[in-house]
C-alpha cells in the first residue's frame, strides 16, 4: 500500500472519529432529557448517576453504530439506544426491595377484589397502609410494567409486529382516547394540571413543582393518583361496552 493511500485512510478514519465526537458532544443533553422524563417513573433509591453513565454509553453506541444512509435522523436513533441503555442499568440493578415487591402485590390483589370502581382510599384500608404508601406502591408497580414492556419491545423501539393492534382494536383505542379525554377533564384540579403539564407540555417533575409551588414527590403522587383514577375509568367503560355486548 503506498504512503499516499495510508495517508487518505488515516485522514477518513480521523475524520470519521471527529464526527462521532461531535454527534456525541452536541447530543448529551438529549441523555439529561431521557432520564429527566424518567424520573417521575422511578422508585425511591434509584442511582441516577448510575444512569446517566449508562446513557452516556448508549449515545456512544449510537454514535458508532449510526448509518446515515440507513437511518433518518440521529437524534431518533439516539434517543432509542439511551433509553434502551437506561432500561438495561435498571433491569440490572432491580432497584425494587423485597418489602417494595411485597407491597406492590398486596396492592395488585386489592385491586383485583375490591368491587369497582376501585379508589385509593379503599385500597389503603384494604391492605393497612397510608394512601401516600399506596401511592408510592402504584407508582412502583407502573415502574415494574414500564420496564417489562420495554424488555419485550424490539431494538428500534417498536413493540413486535405480533401484539400491534388490528383495525378493529385501533378503533376502540381511539374510543378510549375519546373517553380518557374527557376523564382528564373531570380530574381535581391540581392532579389534572400535573398531568397537563407532565405528559402533554414535557415537563420534568422539578420544573412541575416549580410551577405549581409543590414539592417534587407531591407532584409524583399527584400523577400516580390520576393515572390511577383515569386506568379506573377506562375499565369502567370497557366493562359498561362488554355489558352492552353481552346483552344483545
Amino acid at each position: 500500500m503506498s504512503s499516499n493511500s495510508e495517508a487518505v485512510q488515516k485522514y477518513q478514519r480521523v475524520a470519521t472519529q471527529s464526527r462521532r465526537d461531535e454527534l456525541i458532544l452536541s447530543h448529551l443533553p438529549l441523555v439529561k432529557h431521557v432520564i429527566g422524563r424518567l424520573v417521575g417513573e422511578l422508585p425511591p433509591g434509584v442511582d441516577v448517576e448510575n444512569l446517566e453513565s449508562a446513557g452516556v454509553l448508549g449515545l456512544v453506541e449510537a454514535a458508532g453504530k449510526f448509518d446515515p444512509t440507513r437511518n433518518a435522523q440521529f437524534k431518533t436513533f439516539a434517543y432509542l439506544r439511551i433509553r434502551g441503555a437506561v432500561y438495561d442499568e435498571l433491569r440490572r440493578n432491580s432497584p425494587l426491595p423485597q418489602h417494595m415487591l411485597e407491597r406492590v402485590s398486596a396492592v395488585r390483589k386489592a385491586q383485583r377484589t375490591l368491587p369497582a370502581p376501585v379508589s385509593v382510599e379503599a385500597i389503603a384500608a384494604e391492605v393497612g397502609m397510608t394512601v401516600d404508601d399506596v401511592l408510592d406502591t402504584l407508582a412502583a408497580d407502573r415502574f415494574v410494567k414500564m420496564v417489562s414492556w420495554e424488555q419485550t419491545a424490539q431494538p428500534n423501539g417498536m413493540a413486535p409486529i405480533e401484539t400491534m393492534a388490528p383495525p378493529e382494536a385501533e378503533v376502540e383505542r381511539w374510543e378510549s382516547v375519546q373517553h380518557l379525554t374527557e376523564a382528564i377533564e373531570n380530574l381535581a384540579p391540581k392532579e389534572r394540571t400535573a398531568v397537563t403539564l407532565y405528559y402533554r407540555e414535557e415537563l420534568r417533575l422539578r420544573e412541575i413543582s416549580e410551577v405549581m409551588k409543590l414539592s417534587p414527590s407531591r407532584i409524583s403522587r399527584l400523577i400516580t393518583r390520576a393515572l390511577f383514577e383515569l386506568g379506573e375509568v377506562l375499565k369502567a367503560r370497557s366493562r359498561v361496552g362488554a355489558d352492552t355486548f353481552a346483552g344483545v
